[in-house]
């Protein structure tokens, strides 16, 4: 391969995938350059459109398809505004480098947070309603006549004299128009495209296995790396012996840095199996001697500080406890998680003296870009990204690329090779970037007619954004860990939130919906906790609490769904809770049965959620069922443990999740309400976890104030 042109292996890499999927262009959307090299002979429209003489419109999509469905919703807002013919879409990743090249123009390249319609949906259907006008300028031109008098719909202006041209006619005049400023928008009353449910176009190709993620590039003269790092976050290569590794075969070479050691040979196998024969010594200081109970004792340190920066206060809590009738205390903790993709870290990379090319499955394309540029030396022009679909992500594959980097620095130690590195299982498993540890203290006052007068929580963890986004570190309060506290609905007159921020060796990272996953069982079982001593239905508790906000709404819908006002059939249990989140509002009701031994049968879960405008119902609605069995698995199994400053944890049969036989009848109710535009693939999950929890106290009268399930003895049905 060294001595091969680098391009016309790119060329051969596009005829094998394209020859993977057939005719099924579906199939190898995850590479920017296939479809990009499709339309090289059509005009451009507007940056975010291209359209081909047989009428093919490829809308190109910044976002990452991660199978929340963002393939098939942005193009439907785009589509919606361009009057195109769906069956005619076609989409395709927005290239990384033409985006630097101009001027960031396709504004964000990162998926995340629940971002990627509620943020961008403006400026995407803009990008439509210009490239309309632009071909009715062209028609109107090409027919001499006023535009106005114009007409686009089904990919065909029309004029009434019975002029009619089709968008691939248009395109090469439409393309020389200017560009409108701030084209006007649909009102939501004219949408056609918009809230209905296509055929996604992501899926068939996931069901065919026609679909090419990063784990998948195959380049010709590819060699495979597998690599080891530092069982002990931090810690370095003292020394190591490599003289067995170097005579197996199919080894081709081993690169080695202070952080990491990666074997380099003919397939993966013969790579991670020489890796294993190298004799390593780490040096991990005061790190080594770190564990789980340490890291506990840590954080306690935080909740009994004398002093701690305040995220939120109304009135005065401290006087509102020492008036209650009654005052409940508790303390929560929760504990590191992993993402556990089904996609280890993967990442191909291609290196000669003056260019860069990379595959690989990230939420963020910008992130990537710069990940290879710091590893490789080269400046941004001279770095292609190929983004690929990728198998997982959660938040793993964002921000942190250190999986990229280590690709680029093996690939550059073997000019003109590819080189695919993947990591292995365990090394995923114990080199994530984890949801952080916490520990939480409430207080909360009731007067002697049950009604909730104030509180006052106190958390200490560790914080995600001072890593990566010290902008949201504000006075010592890391405003994402502090979601769900501090922005609580709530109408309660006195509130303090605390927050004190504990430093960790275990890298932090974002984890789908992150604090929206710990922070709400911390408080809303904490509500439950309060509605039982003011001897309270937990539904009826909440209710007037949160009058005049969409919360009550969603509220009621899972209560009236799950039959709350009715008795249970005789050994079903039920719990209830509620969650903003991400611009959307959401809550949760659970049925349970708890048998004598603990054994844990989920029979329904209903989620219903306001997001305000809905793009794609069905697509919502397999993220409400997604984030269902997300959070279900959570709460039960998943948890990493550290030991001797590492991770314990090594592969799904200590580090289980949820199994198909264990997943419930779940019952999304979309409610959208107009007016805001909320995100979907995160909110769902966190009401799931506090009335999970709060339906096991109505079945066996325990309070369950630590998480996972399994460590109270507890597991499900299957």
């Amino acid at each position: 391969m060294s001595g091969a042109p680098q391009q016309s292996s790119r060329r051969t890499f596009l005829k094998q995938s394209a020859a993977l999927s057939g005719a099924f262009i579906l199939g190898i959307q995850g590479s920017s350059s296939v479809m990009a090299a499709m339309a090289a002979d059509a005009p451009e429209i507007t940056h975010w459109v291209v359209i081909q003489p047989d009428d093919t419109v490829i809308i190109r999509i910044a976002r990452s398809e991660l199978g929340q469905g963002s393939f098939t919703g942005l193009a439907q807002l785009l589509a919606e505004e361009l009057e195109c013919d769906w069956s005619k879409v076609r989409p395709e990743y927005a290239d990384v480098s033409m985006h630097i090249r101009r001027n960031r123009i396709f504004k964000d390249m990162s998926t995340g947070g629940s971002r990627g319609i509620r943020e961008s949906h403006e400026y995407v259907r803009k990008g439509g309603a210009a490239a309309r006008e632009m071909l009715i300028a062209a028609a109107a031109q090409q027919w001499q006549v006023p535009a106005s008098e114009c007409r686009a719909q089904n990919s065909v202006v029309s004029h009434p004299s019975g002029k009619r041209a089709s968008y691939g006619e248009l395109a090469p005049r439409a393309s020389t128009m200017p560009m409108p400023a701030n084209p006007a928008l649909k009102a939501p009353k004219d949408w056609k495209l918009i809230g209905t449910s296509p055929a996604r176009f992501d899926i068939p190709a996931k069901v065919n296995g026609s679909q090419v993620y990063a784990a998948d590039v195959r380049l010709p003269g590819m060699l495979h790396a597998s690599i080891l790092q530092s069982p002990v976050f931090g810690g370095f290569v003292k020394n190591y012996d490599d003289s067995k590794a170097k005579a197996m075969p199919g080894v081709k070479q081993i690169v080695a840095t202070e952080e990491w050691i990666a074997v380099v040979a003919g397939n993966w196998w013969q790579a991670n199996k020489a890796l294993k024969a190298i004799q390593v010594e780490w040096e991990n200081g005061s790190k080594g001697k770190i564990s789980s109970e340490s890291i506990m004792a840590y954080l306690r340190e935080g909740l009994e500080s004398t002093v701690a920066p305040i995220a939120r206060k109304d009135g005065d809590a401290d006087q509102a406890l020492a008036s209650a009738h009654t005052v409940l205390e508790a303390e929560y903790t929760t504990g590191f998680m992993n993402h556990a993709t089904m996609e280890p870290q993967t990442a191909t990379a291609l290196f000669t003296t003056d260019k860069l090319e990379v595959w690989v499955g990230t939420q963020n394309g910008e992130a990537s870009i710069a990940a290879a540029s710091e590893a490789s030396g080269l400046p941004l022009d001279k770095i292609h990204i190929h983004k690929m679909h990728a198998g997982g992500a959660f938040g793993r594959r964002g921000p942190h690329q250190d999986f990229t980097k280590q690709a680029v620095k093996i690939a550059k130690a073997m000019p003109g090779i590819p080189v695919r590195l993947q990591w292995s299982r365990e090394e995923d498993m114990r080199q994530g970037r984890y949801r952080p540890v916490s520990l939480v203290k409430l207080r909360g006052g009731l007067d002697k007619d049950g009604n909730w007068l104030g509180w006052h929580v106190r958390q200490s963890d560790q914080s995600i954004a001072i890593t990566v986004y010290p902008q949201f570190v504000k006075d010592g309060v890391d405003q994402i860990n502090t979601r769900v506290f501090r922005d609580n609905p709530y109408a309660v007159p006195n509130f303090t939130n605390e927050y004190v921020m504990r430093e960790l060796h275990v890298p932090p990272g974002f984890w789908r919906a992150v604090s929206h996953t710990n922070n709400p069982f911390y408080r809303e079982c904490f509500i439950d906790e309060l509605a039982h001593a003011a001897g309270k239905d937990p539904y009826q508790f909440r209710r007037p609490l949160l009058e005049g906000k969409k919360d009550q709404a969603v509220l009621d819908a899972v209560a009236k769904a799950i039959g709350w006002g009715k008795p249970a059939p005789k050994g079903i249990h039920r719990g209830i809770a509620v969650v903003d989140s991400y611009g959307s509002f959401t809550a949760a009701a659970v049925e349970i049965s708890v048998s004598k031994d603990s054994v844990i049968a989920v029979k329904r879960v209903v989620v219903a959620i306001d997001s305000g405008h809905v793009v794609h119902p069905d697509a919502v609605k397999a993220q409400v069922e997604g984030g269902v069995i997300w959070g279900l698995s959570a709460i039960m199994s998943e948890e990493i443990t550290i030991e001797n400053g590492a991770v314990k944890q090594s592969n799904f049969n200590d580090y289980p999740v949820a199994r198909m036989g264990q997943a419930p009848e779940i019952i999304p109710i979309l409610m959208p309400s107009g007016g805001f535009w909320g995100g979907v693939g995160e909110p769902p999950i966190g009401g799931v976890a506090p009335a999970m929890v709060n339906a096991i106290f109505k079945a066996t009268g325990k309070r369950i104030r630590s998480l996972p399930l399994k460590n109270h003895g507890f597991r499900y049905k299957t």
